[in-house]
C-alpha cells in the first residue's frame, strides 16, 4: 500500500515537472503522430535508451549522449538540479536489501535531471550516512555536488534490482500480430514516465550503502520523430 502511494505521488510530480519543462523550454517539443511508423519508432527508441542506461555507470553521461544525437539541446548538456525540501521514506524491500537496522540514521536527496528545458529524469537517492566518511557526508550535506562523485572513493559499484519500460507505444505481442495496429489520426500519447531503475550502490568488498530508483520522463522522446 505504501509503495502505490508512493508511486501515485511520483507520477504527479513527474507530470508537474514535464508540464513545467515544456513551458520553459522555447520551441514546444514535436508532437508524435499517432501511425503505426511512429509507435514502432518510439518502442524501439525507448528500448535503445533503456540498454544505453544499463550498460554504463553514469546515467548523466547516458542522457548527455542522447540529448545530444536527437537534437535536445545545442549544446547538449545535462544539469543535475538537487530538489531541496524533498522527502521520502526508504521503501522496506530496499531497507531489506540494504541491510539497514533498526533505527539506523537513512538520509534522502532527490535529483532531477535536465538538459534544453527538458526535465529527463527523476532520482531518489536514500544512503546510509554512517557507512560513508565525514568528508562525504559533509559534501552531501552542503553542497549540490552529484551522489556518484561524492562516494567515488568507495569504488563503488552498481547493481541493478529491476529495469522496467513503464510504457509501450505498442501492445503486448505486437510482433506476432499479422498486422500493426491502425493509427488514430491523433497526437501520440506519451506518458509522463517511461522508464524506471532501481538499483543499490555498494562497496567494493560488497556492502550496500545507498538505494536509487530513477525514473525517466516522457521528455526523453521530445524530438521529432525520425521517420517525420
Amino acid at each position: 500500500m505504501a509503495r502505490r502511494h508512493w508511486l501515485a505521488g511520483r507520477a504527479a510530480v513527474l507530470s508537474a515537472l514535464a508540464a513545467s519543462a515544456s513551458a520553459a523550454t522555447p520551441a514546444q517539443a514535436p508532437a508524435w503522430p499517432d501511425t503505426p511508423l511512429a509507435r514502432v519508432e518510439a518502442l524501439a527508441l525507448l528500448q535503445t535508451l533503456n540498454a544505453d542506461l544499463l550498460g554504463h555507470d553514469s546515467a548523466t553521461l547516458t542522457l548527455e549522449r542522447w540529448c545530444g544525437a536527437h537534437g535536445l539541446a545545442a549544446p547538449a548538456r545535462v544539469v543535475a538540479e538537487r530538489v531541496r525540501g524533498a522527502d521520502e521514506p526508504l521503501p522496506e524491500d530496499l531497507r531489506a536489501r540494504l541491510g539497514a537496522a533498526a533505527g539506523e540514521p537513512v538520509k534522502y536527496r532527490r535529483v532531477r535531471l535536465a538538459c534544453g528545458g527538458h526535465v529527463l529524469s527523476e532520482a531518489d537517492n536514500w544512503y546510509l550516512p554512517g557507512r560513508l566518511t565525514a568528508a562525504m557526508n559533509r559534501a552531501l550535506d552542503t553542497t549540490d555536488t552529484p551522489f556518484g562523485k561524492v562516494v567515488m572513493p568507495l569504488r563503488f559499484h552498481r547493481q541493478t534490482l529491476s529495469a522496467e519500460l513503464l510504457w509501450s507505444p505498442l501492445p503486448e505481442g505486437w510482433e506476432r500480430a499479422g498486422a500493426l495496429p491502425p493509427g488514430k489520426g491523433r497526437p501520440l500519447a506519451i506518458p509522463a514516465e517511461v522508464i524506471r531503475h532501481r538499483a543499490l550502490l555498494a562497496t567494493g568488498d560488497g556492502r550496500p550503502f545507498a538505494a536509487l530508483v530513477e525514473t525517466y520522463t516522457g521528455q526523453v522522446l521530445g524530438f521529432a520523430p525520425p521517420g517525420g
